[in-house]
């Protein structure tokens, strides 16, 4: 007896389905797994949480004067034909892109009220301008963004570091 394309299909769809579910597992790049399924760096202590941020490569452009044909003097030291060049132009990384680790506060930490405090205390150093409506929206992750820029790090993920610089966070003794 030939089996329908029905009985075929069934006995394939439970293998088809976790394939496609393992095409859909993203590895991990370098850190470990832990914490309920979040990504930490290799020996990040229990209980705390991260984020990467991966900064861009500087690129520079560079151009350059290349002698392409010597100039021509004749005996008595008069120039026949001068030097030709050609021009190369080249890019070259100046910095490599970087990714790196940051502890940031835990989601259980990111409440209303904790949020509001945040643009309190960004709106108290004239970083941010928008309401205190205990949002992480785009206002005062740029908010955020610009407090962390001169501090090393271009990103609108709240650090725990920044965090207890802003007087959030207790710091550890």
């Amino acid at each position: 007896m030939t089996p329908s394309i029905f009985d075929i299909s069934r006995r394939l769809w439970p293998g088809l389905l976790l394939a496609l579910l393992a095409a859909c597992v993203q590895p991990s790049t370098g850190g470990d797994v832990s914490r309920a399924g979040r990504y930490a760096p290799p020996g990040a202590a229990p209980g705390t949480c991260w984020s990467t941020h991966t900064s861009p490569a500087v690129i520079e452009t560079v151009t350059s004067q290349i002698l392409a044909e010597p100039a021509l003097t004749g005996s008595n030291g008069q120039i026949i034909r001068p030097a030709a060049f050609r021009t190369e132009t080249r890019q070259q990384i100046v910095k490599p892109r970087q990714k790196r680790w940051i502890e940031i506060p835990c989601p259980a930490m990111m409440t209303p009220d904790f949020i509001r405090t945040i643009q309190r205390a960004l709106a108290a150093r004239a970083i941010y301008r928008g309401p205190l409506h205990g949002q992480m929206d785009a206002a005062t992750r740029k908010a955020v963004q610009r407090y962390q820029a001169p501090l090393g790090l271009d990103s609108g993920t709240l650090t725990l570091t920044s965090a207890r610089k802003l007087g959030l966070v207790a710091v550890e003794g």
